[in-house]
């Protein structure tokens, strides 16, 4: 049974009010109501601290009391430095957000910094800080205390602390256990807090200055995104997708989560509801790879290092996905307090999909790596190593039926995504070897790439349907196939993947928008769950790909242009796209999303493509 709590906050704002805001640790969803609703401290997959987004009580609000007419946002530049003005009667203020990012070299701990300046008038502004642990179910014993660097409040349940240093401190409302205040904010006015978070056993930190640390934050955002080599059409958001990536990095160990989010849902109130905290390997190759396209490379090494201390010992034990250091476990458990998103239940914690036999994978990393090496990153002993023992695993495991691409939880099956990337694993070892000059079995590799290209070619094919199918023997269409012409496997203007491309467009696809497998039935015996969801963003720009590598670059630009217009009002993408609703639906933001759109604008306007000739020249 549920256990019993304080009366339910509604969840929070519709997702895409949402911005992001990280520290290469964790991060923050800050609404258009200037409220925080979702935080995990220390990192991205610990226990939240604020769950208003879920249904919890847990939030930070600073807005004006009274009601507001126009709310402005945006983002300094390409920087995480979040800015939103709030127009009212009688005058406008501004609230400034920002998390200073992990510096490597020290031992800093996770701040969120809020800094109001007074633009216009005089406004009355409200502050409500109301802090839960452990997703809501643990309440902390809030107190003032005194010190050199002046008042402050400090919440401490079980191993953690946060404080609360600022202008104008809130006091507590007893009957809410929450700590609010109320002021007035005229034109010229600048007042700021700091939120910074320690381990309970260990002394308070020293005191952040507010204004120092949000010129320090958008400076290192500033000088990262010089690094973006990318001037074509649509510029602001392949920036700021390239940007939002960067954010999605656990820094210490160099991990990439694909979302910071959990149980965000696919479909109002259904059970599509998963934890996405944590570092897959495919998301992971993939959003490398969308920041190497615009010379964003410097995070490939640290990411193998990561994958090499990730998938150390018998390559049998591999797994599709780790936490942000490196772990194991990810066990999937039922946050039963939380009411949910919209209502959407279960609220879950951990990944149960940690534990699929997923073959896609295999050829997820040894394209990246394949990538890296021709990219001037030398090849280690050890990541060598890692690569040879995953294709001796790989060389025994590849006839067997998957859970696929897409995670499902009904039978497992010989998925058609899955071969194809089997094929992409054998052909870019043996390259490896061809062109590189790396030790391995290439002639057993060669053949075995041969095999799969002619299994997939006979059983993944449906003639009378003129398209590939999900699964082999199957009937159903899969929007990964659409993926078939960019890994190499085929050319964009062979007849079955123009034959594939028209198949999906007939039944998969919704406008712009595209599903990445039937589920509008309500009932789908492919992936064990009821329900439909909304359309998955990332095959949506999959299929501008397809346009474009099939030679009808006119509809892919068209429908690129489209697609981008979806983003919220800073840029930012989610899993889905419900087109009834005029929703996103799904985590958020979306890594898989933000990756595919550039990867999509790397290949029509610029940049280093996936599909380069030396790569695309698979068999016929």
């Amino acid at each position: 049974m549920a256990r019993q709590h304080e009366r339910p906050l509604p969840s929070g704002s519709p997702i895409e009010d949402y911005a992001l805001l990280s520290d290469l640790r964790t991060a923050a969803l800050v609404g258009r109501d200037g409220s925080v609703d979702w935080l995990c401290l220390p990192r991205f997959d610990a226990p939240s601290c604020f769950a208003r987004l879920l249904g919890g009580e847990g939030h930070w609000q600073i807005c004006p009391t009274g009601p507001v007419s126009e709310v402005r946002r945006r983002y300094r530049d390409t920087s995480m430095v979040l800015e939103t003005e709030f127009h009212t009667q009688d005058g406008a203020v501004r609230l400034i957000d920002s998390m200073p990012p992990h510096r490597r070299e020290h031992e800093d701990e996770p701040s969120v910094v809020r800094v109001l300046e007074g633009v216009s008038g005089e406004v009355e502004v409200k502050l409500r800080w109301v802090v839960r642990f452990a997703y809501g179910d643990a309440i902390p014993w809030v107190r003032r205390c005194d010190s050199a660097e002046g008042q402050t409040i400090l919440a401490v349940a079980g191993p953690h602390t946060v404080l609360l240093r600022g202008d104008r401190l809130p006091y507590r409302a007893r009957h809410e256990r929450a700590h609010e205040a109320v002021f007035t904010v005229a034109a010229g006015q600048r007042l700021s807090w700091v939120m910074q978070w320690s381990p309970a056993h260990k002394p308070m930190p020293p005191a952040l200055d507010a204004d120092r640390s949000t010129e320090e934050t958008e400076a290192f955002w500033r000088q990262w995104s010089g690094r973006i080599s990318y001037d074509g059409p649509h510029a602001e958001v392949v920036r700021r997708s390239l940007t939002t990536l960067k954010a999605l990095v656990y820094d210490p160990s160099g991990g990439i989560v694909a979302a910071p989010t959990t149980s965000l849902p696919e479909a109002p109130g259904g059970e599509r509801n998963w934890d996405y905290r944590y570092c897959w390997l495919r998301d992971a190759t993939f959003t490398l790879l969308a920041l190497d396209n615009f010379g964003c490379s410097q995070e490939a090494e640290r990411w193998r290092d990561w994958l090499v201390r990730a998938t150390a010992g018998d390559p049998a034990n591999a797994q599709i996905m780790y936490g942000v250091d490196g772990e194991r476990h990810l066990v999937e458990w039922e946050v039963d307090w939380l009411p949910g998103y919209g209502g959407a239940r279960p609220v879950r914690v951990g990944n149960a999909a940690f534990r699929q036999l997923q073959l896609d994978v295999y050829g997820e990393v040894m394209d990246a790596l394949h990538l890296a090496r021709e990219r001037g990153l030398e090849e280690s002993p050890e990541s060598w190593a890692v690569q040879r023992g995953m294709m001796r695993h790989l060389e025994h495991v590849w006839q067997q039926p998957d859970r696929g691409l897409w995670e499902v939880r009904g039978p497992e099956r010989h998925f058609t995504h899955s071969r194809v990337m089997v094929w992409v694993a054998f052909d870019r070892a043996v390259r490896a070897v061809e062109q590189h000059g790396l030790p391995g079995p290439v002639e057993r590799w060669r053949e075995l790439r041969e095999v799969v290209h002619a299994e997939v070619l006979r059983q993944g094919w449906n003639g009378e349907l003129g398209a590939f199918t999900q699964y082999y023997g199957g009937t159903e269409l899969d929007a990964a196939t659409l993926l078939i012409p960019a890994v190499g496997f085929l050319p964009g203007d062979d007849e079955r993947v123009l034959g594939t491309l028209d198949a999906i467009d007939r039944t998969l696809r919704h406008g712009d928008l595209i599903d990445r497998y039937s589920t509008r039935s309500g009932q789908s015996h492919v992936d064990g769950l009821v329900g439909r969801e909304a359309s998955f963003l990332a095959c949506s720009f999959w299929y501008v790909d397809a346009l474009a590598l099939g030679g009808r670059r006119d509809e892919a630009e068209a429908m690129f242009g489209r697609l981008v217009a979806l983003a919220n009002d800073v840029g930012l993408f989610a899993e889905e796209y419900d087109a009834d609703r005029g929703r996103f639906c799904g985590n958020f933001p979306q890594a898989f999303s933000h990756l595919a759109l550039v990867n999509s604008a790397a290949v029509l306007f610029g940049g280093r493509q996936r599909h380069e000739r030396d790569r695309a020249n698979g068999a016929s």
